[in-house]
């Protein structure tokens, strides 16, 4: 590993937080919902190269959690409590969804999914 590759996905995913609620802004819903789901794995992905120097090619956030709880148990909380095994699984499925299948999301929910990332997610993550 090596620092300007994690910076590289550090930065990206900040970009992905940014645009994520830049589209929320201009109604792009489906697109802003993909754009939270990767801000979610590359900040793990982040987090596990600092950490163990690597990370699994996973688009799987709840595998992600589970792996980096190895070095910061408190991340668990974010599998283990089942009101954020929620959000953390409709996060998951959006990378999918958002992109395949004929699923539209709607302005509340991912004003929802936002909130959850801003006040739950990430302050989790950073004290990784």
């Amino acid at each position: 590993m090596s620092f300007e590759e994690a910076e590289v996905l550090r930065r990206r995913a900040e970009a992905f937080l940014r645009n994520a609620e830049r589209l929320l802004s201009e109604g792009e819903y489906d697109l802003s919902l993909f754009s939270i789901e990767q801000y979610c794995q590359l900040i793990l992905k982040y987090k596990l190269l600092l950490k163990r120097g690597s990370y699994t090619r996973t688009h799987s956030l709840r595998r992600l959690i589970r792996e980096l709880s190895q070095f910061s148990p408190g991340v668990r909380v974010l599998v283990d409590d089942v009101r954020n095994l929620h959000y953390i699984a409709r996060i998951e499925e959006a990378y999918i969804a958002s992109r395949y299948l004929p699923i539209t999301y709607e302005e509340a929910e991912v004003r929802d999914l936002m909130r959850f990332v801003k006040e739950v997610f990430k302050p989790v993550v950073e004290r990784v």
